[in-house]
């Protein structure tokens, strides 16, 4: 128990600044070997890990957590493997800070340049995912951001463990420990805390919950980095092709249902009603997912439940998927734009003329074209791993790695021109 929580979060939130003052003299070829030292701790550790983790998941029942969401919580030597190749992988990206975006000369001699620099330091607010620990701070460190972690008490034991090789790691490569910096409660008042601390922390990027999200956007100072839910549409064209269909729609529900990429919702063309529809609903209902239908659905599916107007909106995280059929391209649009979370909408079709309509008309963060929704991924795109899946239009949309980890500045080079 911290006696004094506000002074607590205050000094920790002191600390980062310091450091990410101290970070701007790190090299590239330091952070690189920050985390690879960090993955090689990982993989000696692993037993270590996996004992906190086993705390963690005996704790789990205890928190009301979901089957989903224990998975989401559950590392194994896989995904300890898999934490470790992402952090090699995050060395081997191209450093973002000190990028010239753009550059200029002006008529009057001048060199205007537009170069890439670190948002400060990030206060980065997760639930049950320790995997996520490694991640942000991977993303922060190497885009030269110092980070506070606030982790969820489902996860505090291998949090805490993973937390301590990374800070080991630093110290050992010459940067600073208080670059990485874990939470050390779970007393959900020093959140509160820290959204108050804006002459220190300059970004805050919560990833969890939609309650927790909202209350994140409700209390912040500083800037908020965000997506409430993922709400994922799959929508199958009349000219979607039958085992492709299938196996994507599968995919999108069923490969990993606690994830925010995960399809909560499925829109058929009506063309597809006495074929495609009887075979992917079969599908879904032998993988235990249970269907809420519109009308049309519920006739065709005699195990359908009839859907609300909740259903529609609703981000499951389980074995539950909306269906709705549509006469069009343009309802099923019309459709998702006003369910939709804005996180991902996948089209199945063989008309690239709707592919094109679809691609044009969504407003979500990714759009997929006869692919997963499971793809909107930070991995999967190329950008290593990702601090989170943003769904706001500013100051980053859709997965946030390196990049949409800094901001940007005028650097003016001048031979004494005055104005």
């Amino acid at each position: 128990m911290i006696e004094d929580l506000e002074q607590y979060c205050y000094d920790v939130a002191q600390r980062a600044k310091k450091a990410s003052e101290a970070l701007a003299s790190v090299t590239g070829r330091q952070k690189n070997d920050w985390l690879n030292k960090s993955a090689r701790l990982l993989r000696k550790h692993s037993s270590k890990i996996l004992a906190a983790n086993a705390k963690d998941i005996a704790a789990a029942p205890d928190y009301g957590l979901t089957e989903a969401e224990i998975d989401r919580l559950r590392l194994t030597n896989d995904r300890v493997e898999e934490i470790a190749l992402a952090l090699e992988y995050i060395a081997k990206l191209p450093d973002p800070v000190g990028e010239v975006i753009s550059s200029q000369v002006r008529p009057n001699g001048l060199d205007v340049q537009k170069v890439r620099v670190p948002l400060g330091v990030v206060f980065f607010i997760y639930e049950s995912r320790p995997n996520v620990t490694a991640d942000a701070a991977a993303l922060c460190v190497k885009s030269s951001n110092a980070v506070i972690l606030r982790g969820g008490k489902e996860a505090i034991h291998s949090s805490q463990e993973i937390a301590e090789l990374l800070s080991q790691a630093a110290m050992e490569v010459g940067i600073p420990r208080d670059a990485v910096q874990l939470v050390n409660t779970t007393d959900r008042a020093a959140v509160g805390a820290f959204l108050k601390l804006n002459q220190f922390i300059d970004v805050c990027i919560p990833r969890g919950g939609e309650g927790l999200i909202r209350r994140v956007c409700a209390e912040a100072t500083m800037p908020v980095i965000k997506h409430f839910a993922g709400n994922c549409h799959v929508y199958l064209d009349a000219s979607a092709e039958e085992k492709m269909a299938l196996e994507i729609v599968l995919n999108s529900k069923c490969q990993r249902m606690g994830v925010c990429n995960a399809a909560e919702s499925l829109v058929l063309h009506r063309d597809l009603i006495g074929t495609l529809l009887p075979k992917v609903a079969r599908a879904l209902l032998d993988k235990g997912v249970e269907i809420r239908g519109d009308e049309t659905v519920c006739q065709r599916i005699p195990e359908a439940i009839a859907a609300t107007e909740e259903d529609y909106y609703k981000e499951y995280h389980g074995p539950v998927i909306s269906c709705v059929v549509v006469d069009s391209l343009d309802e099923a649009i019309r459709h998702i734009n006003h369910y939709s979370s804005r996180h991902t909408e996948a089209i199945v079709t063989q008309n690239l003329a709707a592919a094109r309509e679809f691609a044009l008309r969504i407003d979500s963060s990714a759009v997929m074209i006869n692919a997963s929704t499971r793809f909107n991924d930070g991995g999967e795109f190329g950008l290593g791993a990702e601090i989170g899946i943003s769904t706001d239009k500013f100051h980053a949309r859709g997965p946030c790695g390196l990049r949409e980890l800094t901001s940007y500045k005028y650097v003016v080079y001048g031979e004494g021109q005055v104005r």
